[in-house]
């Protein structure tokens, strides 16, 4: 996995507010979200850092009903993707898991084992969840940030309040939890390929993940 040293903990508050993702092939990943539905949720820059295997992460999306499931990821899987957990029902719902092109991994599921409608594009929720070695001390190294816990399972799972400006919500569960619940190997190195946005002041969380400070909107043209 990778290895990257992160600063202290200032009293700036952080609360996430945009996700970008880091792709080699701009264009074509501005074409695969369209498709997909997600480019609201996203933002796109080029990037050729160095990044293999698991990158630590994945996002989310939770849905209506299994037909919603099954059109995200037919819509996905129509515009590129791998799937790597094909949708079908489990304990706590239904869904299923694939890898964009670009490498990033999505999760779509709902709580709901039998469709009350038909489906639909809408997008009920979205979350980041980062896989980390340790929940309890990096949930403490957040809520030193400024996040506040919604929720808390020990050190398994911690679920972050979603901020008032960003439609995407933070979580954190075990790096190997979470690879085994996405049907890939743990193991990965190099750049994570995503950043958060929503502090005054850049830092890097304990397993690598880099935050920035969002960009001042451009001028307005005269």
């Amino acid at each position: 996995m990778a290895t990257t040293t992160h600063t202290a903990a200032h009293t700036s508050p952080a609360s996430l507010t945009s996700v970008t993702l880091e792709v080699a092939d701009i264009e074509a990943a501005h074409r695969f979200y369209g498709a997909f539905g997600v480019e609201e949720y996203v933002s796109l820059r080029a990037c050729d850092a160095h990044s293999t295997g698991f990158r630590g992460f994945t996002l989310g999306l939770t849905v209506s009903g299994p037909a919603t499931v099954d059109g995200f990821v037919a819509a996905a899987v129509d515009a590129g993707a791998t799937v790597l957990k094909p949708a079908a029902k489990s304990l706590w719902g239904y869904g299923g898991v694939v890898q964009a092109p670009d490498g990033t991994i999505w999760k779509i599921a709902t709580s709901a084992k039998k469709d009350t409608g038909p489906a639909t594009r809408d997008i009920d929720e979205v979350v980041l969840l980062i896989g980390v070695e340790d929940v309890k001390a990096t949930r403490q190294f957040y809520v030193g940030r400024g996040l506040t816990v919604a929720k808390s399972f020990g050190g398994k799972y911690a679920e972050f309040a979603a901020g008032a400006s960003g439609p995407v919500k933070l979580a954190l569960y075990k790096r190997r939890a979470l690879a085994k619940d996405l049907g890939v190997p743990a193991d990965g190195t190099g750049s994570h390929r995503i950043v958060l946005h929503g502090t005054p002041d850049a830092f890097t969380d304990p397993d690598g993940f880099a935050w920035e400070a969002p960009e001042p909107p451009a001028p307005a043209q005269s």
